[in-house]
């Protein structure tokens, strides 16, 4: 069994904005698969489905960005999961262009709030993750204004692709070929 959690924050306000790509994806897999992610479960909504044959919890944890690791360790603990091959994680990443994406098995958190709460309650960093691309923060601007922003409508359709990309991409992951995924989706998207 799989536990795909999106990272983001719960309110309403946050619909949408850079920060929420994580819980994005996870709507369009859910989409996709017929999941209902809609019970309230470890400080999250999840849902439980098929992915190509392999069960599935998809988790959108309710803790706010910061404290996402309360809600991933519950999951991990009460599934009795591992984390280092069963559990991936989806979230937004500024150091990437927007809509990209980057797979690894394992890593730091990068200065993500939420990836570095996750290594605190797993105790480790190796778990899957996909990172999405939302582009690189304005220099004069605050970073977490630009996190807690929403895209452009030139980047909405941009980022179309990314969601789609990252639905196939866990697709791959949860029948066992990382390595397919990362070569399919770590290269730089071309320059139009």
């Amino acid at each position: 069994m799989y536990i795909i959690a999106g990272l983001g924050n719960p309110d309403r306000q946050y619909e949408g904005t850079r920060h929420n790509v994580g819980f994005d994806v996870i709507d369009r897999i859910a989409e996709k698969y017929n999941i209902a992610v809609d019970t309230k479960k470890h400080r999250a909504l999840i849902g439980k489905g098929i992915i190509e044959g392999q069960k599935v919890i998809l988790a959108k944890p309710q803790t706010y960005m910061n404290l996402s690791g309360e809600s991933v360790r519950s999951l991990v603990d009460y599934y009795k999961i591992d984390p280092d091959q069963e559990l991936i994680v989806v979230y937004d990443d500024i150091s990437l262009g927007v809509g990209q994406l980057r797979i690894r098995a394992k890593g730091s958190a990068g200065g993500h709030n939420g990836i570095k709460n996750i290594i605190s309650h797993l105790g480790s960093q190796i778990f899957p993750r996909i990172k999405v691309g939302v582009g690189e923060k304005p220099s004069k601007m605050d970073l977490a204004d630009y996190v807690l922003g929403h895209f452009s409508i030139e980047e909405k359709v941009e980022m179309e692709d990314g969601y789609k990309e990252a639905v196939n991409a866990v697709v791959m992951m949860v029948q066992g070929d990382i390595q397919k995924a990362m070569n399919d989706y770590n290269r730089k998207k071309k320059e139009e």
